[in-house]
């Protein structure tokens, strides 16, 4: 088995699905395009011996049925839904590489003493419905029918319509949540530049950082750009910039890993000639520690409080996400990391800034994740990329990590 040709070829067939004329690709939840891929995964789960099945919400699975202990399953996959206008490798490499694995090690070592089995989840971005980890959340019985039942897409196709178009339904209230899972290995792309800055060809995630968004309206007055000296305006955007200026300058004195975000900015009325009244923004904050998440984000809200009232402005604050940090296992990532070591791979142990499925997992069997460097950090972009290389020792480290959690006693 060449696995630097199989990696190409895999990546580059499943990239042909869903394929955007204007560069990248877009393969969203429940389209036709997302349905033929996950048919095709399920073909090359079936040419390479796997039993396959789909769930009820469209979560794929290829198992290998262990000779030991059949009813211990190591799990190890990602996401086959993308962005709009994405990449090529943000959620199916983890896909491809599970396949490609598990395909090495029955063809070198044959049946494992536990069931390894592949997943290829049905949704993770959020990028056609107002919903994101259906896929994972699915698997974990933490899936709420009442939460899609009546959402849409930016098309008004009804979420349920289009589950039930592709052949799938909910699942039944009554069916109980897998207890046979006894770790989950996902690798991603990092989406970031640490590896790439650092010349390193593994990244070993021991934690997914929390993270907390807001919504802040700051209220001024809206006035005539010439006839309203300085000393007497309430401009929204003069305070918007001094709040952005003092959090992001704080954020830095604090350090890595904290990273803060001012992402969305609008003022009104936005024109050229008055001043503005008022600026709708949003601040996205993460942290791997949640005391310490909390901890700046409680000090950033009194700072904006403080700094509106210093220009004459009133705010209003909406926290709308509260996602709280979530640490790997600690001995699958030893697992992963004594894999990497014997492999003679750089690498390092790093947390991941970004969401992922195994935030969604991690609390319920034990996880942890694998990365591989991102050219220039790009992801969710056609441009996102990583060396054909590098793509190859990742699968390459999955397998040993695999091989250790299903072939060994």
């Amino acid at each position: 088995m060449n696995l630097k040709r199989e990696t190409a070829a895999l990546i580059d067939d499943l990239s042909n699905i869903g394929a955007d004329p204007t560069g990248g690709m877009t393969r969203l939840l429940y389209t036709d395009s997302w349905k033929e891929a996950q048919l095709f995964v399920e073909k090359q789960l079936k040419d390479n011996g796997l039993d396959t099945r789909f769930d009820a919400v469209g979560n794929l699975f290829g198992r290998l049925i262990g000779s030991k202990y059949p009813e211990e399953t190591i799990l190890s996959g990602s996401h086959i839904d993308t962005v709009v206008n994405g990449g090529t490798l943000d959620g199916q490499y983890g896909v491809a590489a599970a396949v490609l694995a598990i395909k090495y090690l029955k063809e070198t070592y044959g049946q494992p003493l536990r069931t390894i089995e592949v997943i290829s989840m049905a949704e993770e971005e959020g990028s056609r419905f107002p919903t994101v980890f259906w896929g994972s959340k699915n698997l974990v019985g933490e899936a709420k029918v009442e939460d899609v039942q009546d959402i849409t897409d930016f098309e008004g196709r009804s979420f349920v319509a289009e589950m039930q178009r592709q052949g799938f339904d909910f699942k039944a209230p009554a069916e109980a949540v897998r207890q046979d899972i006894k770790a989950f290995v996902e690798i991603h792309i990092e989406q970031g530049s640490v590896l790439e800055k650092e010349q390193l060809q593994i990244g070993v995630v021991n934690n997914i950082a929390g993270q907390k968004r807001y919504t802040f309206v700051l209220k001024g007055q809206a006035n005539h750009a010439g006839t309203t000296p300085m000393g007497y305006r309430h401009d929204a955007v003069y305070g918007f910039a001094d709040i952005c200026k003092t959090v992001i300058e704080r954020g830095l004195a604090l350090g890595d890993p904290l990273v803060v975000t001012f992402g969305k900015v609008e003022p009104k009325p936005n024109t050229v000639n008055v001043v503005p009244g008022e600026v709708l923004f949003t601040m996205d904050c993460r942290h791997t520690d949640g005391e310490v998440l909390d901890a700046f984000t409680a000090d950033a809200e009194a700072w904006i409080k403080e700094i509106a009232a210093d220009h004459g402005l009133t705010v209003e604050m909406d926290l709308w996400m509260d996602e709280r940090p979530v640490p790997m296992n600690e001995e699958i990532v030893g697992t992963l990391e004594r894999a990497v070591k014997a492999s003679g791979k750089r690498y390092k142990v790093m947390h991941s800034g970004a969401g992922h499925d195994s935030q969604i997992i991690a609390p319920h069997f034990p996880t942890a994740m694998l990365f591989v460097p991102s050219i220039e950090g790009i992801s969710h972009n056609p441009a996102e990329s990583t060396d054909l290389a590098d793509l190859t020792a990742g699968v390459e480290v999955l397998a040993d990590a695999l091989y250790a959690l299903a072939y060994k006693e």
